[in-house]
């Protein structure tokens, strides 16, 4: 009879898989953000550009795994899933804060003194997503163990994943712009030689998101299993008295 292997186990080995993938882009990712061209109207400040958009990415895919995680838990009531839900929004607002830091800070270089922050529609609309799945930590953290919570929460995470796609679209739907648009090939947004290093900082802060988001479900996995053997422990305890 095969022992049934532990899930901290099998994320252990992902981490090790993860962890060299990201060692091995990071270095490859700097050259050749190094080695990109300088865009002729906006500067070195253009080289955001390499960061930004995979950091939004990354905030996406956490969201994102926390609705279809809780979507699993509501459905199977699995704790695994649970963790897997509490990891993602932990990993995506924490892209998705560096997202806001970093998006004002090209729009100064950019678009001139004083732009620091407008409010854009989408701009709005990002720092209203973030503070959804901060209040979904907070909703977490101070109802740790209650299975009842976990269950509302669940709710609320696939709930706030809506305003993803309405992020995406809303400036469709009332105007505006937040990137900007003042780039030297104004047709495709990227410029010769721009193409390599935003598509290999994408899959950098993918796996750099996949490594984050591996370890803390690990975590997740080993506090409860750790919970769980305490719990035996005294139980036991209580028994032989």
């Amino acid at each position: 009879m095969t022992t049934p292997t532990n899930p901290s186990d099998r994320l252990e080995k992902t981490l090790r898989v993860l962890g060299w993938l990201v060692v091995l882009l990071l270095p490859v990712w700097g050259w050749t953000v190094a080695q990109a061209p300088i865009d002729s109207i906006q500067g070195v400040m253009q080289k955001i550009l390499y960061v930004h958009p995979p950091l939004a990415y990354g905030a996406y895919l956490g969201f994102v795994a926390t609705a279809v995680a809780g979507g699993l838990f509501l459905w199977r009531g699995r704790e695994i899933h649970d963790q897997l839900a509490i990891a993602g929004a932990e990993v995506g607002t924490l892209f998705c804060l560096l997202m806001l830091l970093t998006g004002p800070i090209w729009a100064r270089g950019a678009w001139g003194p004083g732009n620091w922050w407008v409010w854009d529609a989408r701009l709005t609309l990002t720092l209203l997503l973030f503070f959804v799945y901060v209040a979904y930590l907070l909703l977490r953290s101070f109802t740790e163990g209650d299975e009842r919570a976990a269950r509302f929460a669940a709710i609320y995470g696939i709930l706030g994943v809506v305003l993803i796609p309405l992020n995406y679209w809303i400036i469709d739907l009332v105007g505006g712009a937040v990137h900007p648009d003042n780039l030297a090939n104004e047709r495709s947004g990227l410029g010769e030689g721009m193409g390599l290093p935003f598509l290999v900082g994408n899959l950098t802060l993918f796996f750099v998101f996949a490594y984050l988001l591996a370890l803390r479900w690990r975590v997740g996995a080993l506090r409860a299993e750790t919970d769980r053997l305490e719990g035996e422990r005294m139980s036991e305890a209580e028994r032989l008295d």
